[in-house]
């Protein structure tokens, strides 16, 4: 239950942010590596990566396959799966 409730706040939430980025680097100001890494701009580029990845988080999180994933790729090294 609580994956599905991750998944209706978060994919949103991140299209939230994606959309509004002018208004958020309106209140935030600029960030000064973003600028220089991501080019000009760099700061409405910042704010669109981190709502896409909130929205790519939330939606594998509420299907389930952030969790295979992590099993698949950390479950060795910690045991998991492993009898």
């Amino acid at each position: 239950m609580d994956r599905i409730i991750v998944g209706i706040f978060g994919i949103p939430l991140g299209f939230i942010i994606m959309i509004y980025r002018y208004q958020i680097k309106q209140f935030t100001g600029s960030i000064p590596w973003a600028e220089q890494y991501l080019g000009s701009g760099g700061t409405y580029n910042l704010y669109v990566i981190i709502g896409l990845i909130i929205s790519m988080v939330s939606l594998m999180y509420a299907l389930g396959t952030i969790q295979d994933l992590f099993n698949g790729a950390l479950g060795p090294i910690f045991g998991v799966g492993q009898h």
